[in-house]
């Protein structure tokens, strides 16, 4: 037997129970992400929101120490934006609990991909950052519109 085909048989050899524990460590990340805890988001006061130019009848913007994240609820209906990447994520209402004027909701229950988000517009009017964007290719427009203080950073 040749040196190096030794060599790699004693390599091979000695690799192989530590496979399972390889793939387990592979496997670990998920696992944590999976475990990541629930954040607390708590209500944007004095934020407007609008749907196709109108006010929704129950709507609400939570906010996380993430800035320019928001967890928007209209009606039944939770998105999860994220105004620098312009992305838009549909949130199952059940992986929320709501209590008061918080919610609780984990980055572990984020789908995979976001929502078509066409004629995306962010700007700030002054004492307010305006983002406007369409659900869809031909859905409806959500207009969000959140408080600045003084110094042009969210109040919140």
């Amino acid at each position: 037997m040749h040196w190096t085909t030794q060599l790699l048989a004693t390599l091979l050899f000695l690799a192989l129970p530590a496979l399972p524990r390889l793939q387990a460590q592979a496997q670990a990340p998920s696992a944590t992400a999976a475990s990541k805890p629930p954040l607390t988001w708590n209500s944007v006061e004095f934020a407007i929101v609008r749907y196709n130019d109108n006010a929704p009848n129950t709507w609400n913007i939570y906010h996380s120490v993430k800035k320019g994240v928001f967890l928007v609820r209209i009606w039944k209906r939770y998105l999860l934006v994220k105004a620098d990447d312009e992305e838009a994520y549909d949130i199952d209402p059940q992986t929320i609990k709501v209590h008061g004027n918080s919610a609780e909701w984990s980055y572990a229950n984020m789908p995979e991909k976001p929502i078509e988000t066409p004629d995306w517009k962010a700007r700030d009017i002054g004492p307010v950052t305006r983002i406007r964007f369409r659900l869809g290719k031909t859905g409806h427009f959500l207009e969000l519109q959140i408080p600045l203080g003084p110094n042009g950073r969210p109040i919140y």
